[in-house]
């Protein structure tokens, strides 16, 4: 049986965009069966192609799942004015939007969220500020403080071949970081890190084209890649706010994941019905004193 879809565009006014902004959706299976799933996809500014694995859910579970390009990027109102217009691409831009999106699909009291990186953070702080419509929340390889994920990245890349090492240094001191050198060195780094199927899935890949194609949000509010984080996410942090998540939360990292335990860690000590998955490494780590599954 072919599960239904439909997909449409919700208005999000925006008075600061200067034009008309729209928020593009798609869902998976009957909204009014059960409580629907909503992805967050990472970035800031990727695409929900690569999480849409996701509607297998639909078929396999019946729970109906809604995936949407964030504003900027995908199938949603691009701004390519807007690149450095920190006052603008704010992680509050993303939380309304979220809310407008609920309320215009009429789940805003009954839905669950799976963020991805930054989704997951996203999704962090919208569940710290204690929804009442949120049944459930999955955290997916997010960090919990952008410290944390930088200290975490520098121990990574110092894995990586000395010339790949000295190649990306010398572009980011040189802030020559979109030199096709550099790209090729970052390469080396996301496929040990952030994709380890060879060759790349294609909703990966359409995700990666997207982003090459208007990276307005992702440079404004991250920087060239996922380790030299220049952007205005560079200070984020929830961890101040990670106890206010009221809702039973599954938290996911992997071996070889860029959002490494260290980062992950706030969340499982801090989030009061918190599960950590069952990944390589991380559940072992965190399972062991003091750490332990509530």
């Amino acid at each position: 049986m072919m599960t239904p879809t439909s997909e449409g565009f919700v208005d999000f006014n925006v008075p600061a965009a200067g034009k008309a902004c729209k928020t593009w959706y798609k869902i998976f299976g009957d909204l009014k069966s059960g409580t629907p799933l909503v992805g967050l996809h990472g970035g800031p500014g990727s695409t929900h192609h690569y999480i849409l694995s996701l509607v297998d859910l639909a078929a396999s579970h019946s729970i109906s799942v809604v995936l949407y390009d964030q504003l900027g990027n995908g199938n949603s109102t691009h701004l390519p004015e807007k690149r450095g217009d920190t006052a603008f691409w704010t992680e509050q831009l993303f939380l309304d939007e979220l809310d407008n999106l609920l309320s215009a699909l009429g789940i805003r009291d009954n839905y669950a969220l799976l963020g991805h990186s930054w989704g997951g953070m996203l999704g962090a702080r919208h569940a710290a500020r204690q929804p009442t419509g949120l049944r459930r929340l999955v955290i997916s390889d997010s960090p919990a403080d952008m410290k944390l994920w930088l200290e975490a990245a520098n121990k990574l890349l110092a894995e990586l071949p000395r010339e790949t090492q000295d190649t990306l240094m010398k572009h980011e001191t040189a802030g020559t970081t979109d030199s096709q050198e550099y790209k090729e060195a970052i390469g080396v780094f996301y496929a040990r890190y952030l994709c380890r199927v060879h060759p790349m899935p294609s909703e990966v890949s359409a995700t990666f084209e997207w982003m090459e194609k208007d990276p307005t949000v992702y440079l404004t509010m991250n920087g060239p890649s996922e380790f030299h984080v220049i952007g205005s996410l560079k200070d984020w942090s929830i961890l101040d706010e990670i106890h206010k998540i009221n809702v039973p939360t599954l938290l996911l990292n992997g071996a070889y994941d860029e959002a490494q335990d260290s980062t992950v860690v706030p969340f499982f000590k801090s989030i009061p019905q918190v599960k950590c998955g069952e990944s390589l490494k991380c559940h072992k780590i965190l399972a062991s004193p003091p750490y332990h599954d509530r």
